[in-house]
């Protein structure tokens, strides 16, 4: 039952939302059609001496853990898209949504690991009500340690610069040992995210470790090749790679130390434990986002892991948004008019600039910030994200979509004269879950295509293919073939079709890598 108007289903009670997990027994609470049990610990609280620690296992309670509530979210500062600053680190918890019933079941079970840099948010703001109920599967959300507390790296300090996706893979192995309680099948599980959260499983997918955690993926708008050119992401920005090698992240570890008054001391780790005024790290937190390949985790960078084929076999869907970049660009302070536009085609493509100027036009486009936009989306999300899928399908069942709502609410992102944020990052999101703001604004037609998409996600997660009964035929990616259909996610008649975006988003301009 999807309910539209108040976001969820009204709670009647916990009469049979007790369930036994491995440390103890949850009690959570009921609805007519879901149970949810948030707030679960996965591990212990990474505090103190478990600061920069591999998550340990969670000590077992007596009684009856109260799971009404969703657990602390993870340290991080204040966003204009995210949630209110927190100092807590006491925030590795987990949130399971079931359909009503399904104990007996062994349902499809699907891992969401949510976005915001590696910076902000948790798994407690994507409510999975209409996932779990609509698509008949176990829906489980993740908090992960964020920013220095989840990035930091320092020579010698094991596991260094990737505590963050630690938390991730103990939750799929915590997943693995306790999901059946929940009437979820631990050999059934997909593993899906958007922007850092996708970049996230991607990650997982080249990582050895990760061997058997999941059995599919879902990448939502950020592929193992996201990378942006010089000026991408914000003006005066050299490049970016959401990855960084583990040296540099080491060497970030040492000059943050300096700065924290721990360089001096013989154990500056053991010295950084010992700061309490949280505030203090945070002021490096932008500083630690990307983790840290050539380490045991991540021993290639997943773009090199991808490219060779070193990466799990399991089934793949991938996409992203229409206008992906509207949502950065419109958080740029400084106007691009037009001289400012042919300026950062200059320094950001050099010699390529004029046949980046031919196909982006400002006359094609509301305005200059617009044409810039334009760029970003197909350089440093969309394009990838297709070569991604190109690459996977060499291997493994793959599908690619674009989500191109452009009327979708607004995620969050400032509105300027020019730039219209159309299919803007995170647009999808209401759709798949109940967002507060969000998903209640949805018109009739575009409710019609949030339920076919949890359809599609779901589908995928029972059988490895979205397709079923009922549904717009979504063709596989075909490998060798770069102008391969991808299947167009967009209200209305005829808004849910297979088309080849290649084109629309110059991808042959890109393919080159200027």
């Amino acid at each position: 039952m999807a309910v539209w108007a108040g976001g969820c289903a009204a709670v009647t009670g916990p009469t049979d939302a007790t369930v036994r997990v491995e440390s103890g027994e949850v009690r959570g609470v009921s609805s007519a059609d879901y149970r949810r049990f948030d707030g679960v610990p996965y591990a212990a609280p990474p505090v103190g001496e478990l600061r920069w620690r591999a998550p340990q296992p969670v000590p077992p309670w007596s009684g009856v853990r109260d799971a009404s509530r969703p657990g602390g979210r993870c340290a991080q500062p204040d966003s204009p898209i995210g949630g209110p600053r927190t100092t807590n680190e006491d925030c590795l918890y987990l949130n399971v949504t079931t359909p009503r019933g399904a104990g007996a079941a062994r349902l499809p079970v699907m891992v969401w690991l949510h976005g915001g840099e590696n910076q902000i948010g948790a798994g407690s703001d994507y409510l999975a009500h209409r996932l779990a109920t609509e698509g008949d599967v176990v829906v489980v959300t993740v908090n992960y340690r964020l920013g220095i507390l989840g990035f930091f790296g320092h020579p010698g300090l094991p596991d260094s610069g990737n505590f963050g996706l630690l938390d991730q893979q103990a939750a799929l192995r915590w997943v693995q040992r306790n999901i059946a309680a929940f009437g979820g099948d631990a050999g059934n599980v997909t593993l899906f995210g958007e922007s850092a959260g996708g970049m996230s499983s991607c990650t997982h997918l080249t990582s050895p470790s990760a061997a058997g955690l999941f059995h599919k993926v879902i990448i939502q708008s950020g592929s193992c090749l996201t990378y942006f050119s010089r000026n991408g992401v914000r003006p005066g920005d050299p490049g970016f790679s959401p990855w960084a090698p583990l040296h540099a992240v080491e060497d970030a570890g040492r000059r943050a130390s300096d700065l924290l008054g721990c360089g001096g001391d013989g154990q500056p780790v053991r010295c950084l434990r010992r700061i309490t005024d949280i505030d203090k790290l945070l002021a490096h937190n932008a500083e630690f986002v990307k983790p840290a390949f050539d380490s045991t985790l991540v021993p290639l960078e997943p773009s090199l892991a991808l490219r060779q084929g070193a990466f799990h076999r399991v089934a793949v869907l991938i996409g992203t948004t229409r206008d992906e970049m509207t949502s950065l660009t419109s958080l740029i302070t400084e106007p691009i008019d037009s001289q400012r536009y042919r300026d950062l085609l200059r320094d950001s493509f050099g010699a390529a600039a004029d046949a980046t100027a031919a196909r982006y036009r400002e006359a094609s486009y509301p305005s200059p910030a617009a044409a810039w936009a334009a760029i970003n989306t197909d350089r440093g999300m969309t394009c990838p994200s297709l070569a991604s899928a190109q690459l996977l399908a060499r291997q493994v069942p793959t599908y690619a979509y674009e989500f191109a709502d452009r009327d979708a609410p607004n995620p969050g992102y400032k509105i300027k004269d020019g730039l219209p944020l159309g299919a803007t990052h995170a647009a999808e999101l209401g759709y798949l879950f109940d967002r507060p703001g969000t998903t209640e604004s949805l018109s009739a037609p575009q409710r019609d295509l949030a339920s076919t998409m949890i359809r599609y996600w779901a589908r995928f997660a029972h059988s490895g293919d979205p397709n079923g009964a009922g549904l717009p035929f979504w063709p596989p990616t075909q490998a060798g073939n770069l102008h391969s259909a991808a299947q167009v996610l967009a209200p209305g008649a005829g808004g849910i079709r297979s088309a080849e975006p290649h084109s629309a988003h110059h991808c042959d301009l890109w393919r080159d890598g200027h």
